[in-house]
């Protein structure tokens, strides 16, 4: 793996909070179509743009500019190669939200298990777990909270080669 790949695989990553953010949930299916899915535990979507960007669109507030308010902070990126054409990452996300006059707060924070592949010369994700383990006021993001089931996509220690 090259340092090339490994700045187009973050790439990648970091192209989800911004879709995300700007509450341009066809992009996030896109980015995320080739993918198996999943968030607490159970299967999200199975390699469907159109059904990543309905489960987004059912899921997040969005507010008067089309966004939800928020900005999805990446952290702690680990990116472990697989093989030719392959890699592992693993990385932490908080989300902070300023919504309906209330705070600037965080809101929910965990983790992402992704596996890419680099298809048609592109890095793409194929597999995205996400674990949030630390909960907050979610009053003002989604819309269904029996769904956030507390778990870790990563368990508690980093990616080894």
């Amino acid at each position: 793996m090259t340092a090339d790949d490994y700045f187009a695989i973050q790439n990648v990553l970091f192209s989800y909070p911004f879709a995300l953010d700007a509450g341009d949930f066809d992009a996030v299916g896109e980015l995320l179509g080739d993918a198996v899915v999943r968030s607490g535990g159970a299967i999200m979507a199975d390699r469907d743009a159109a059904a990543v960007a309905k489960s987004f669109r059912d899921w997040v507030l969005t507010y008067a500019d089309g966004s939800p308010r928020t900005r999805h902070m990446l952290a702690n990126v680990m990116i472990v190669p697989e093989g030719e054409g392959r890699a592992k990452v693993s990385s932490y996300v908080m989300v902070f939200q300023q919504a309906d006059g209330g705070p600037l707060q965080p809101v929910i924070g965990g983790d992402y298990l992704d596996r890419l592949e680099r298809i048609d010369g592109r890095w793409r994700i194929v597999e995205r777990t996400m674990g949030n383990d630390l909960i907050g006021d979610l009053s003002r993001h989604g819309r269904d909270f029996g769904i956030i089931q507390p778990t870790r996509a990563n368990g508690a220690r980093p990616l080894s080669e």
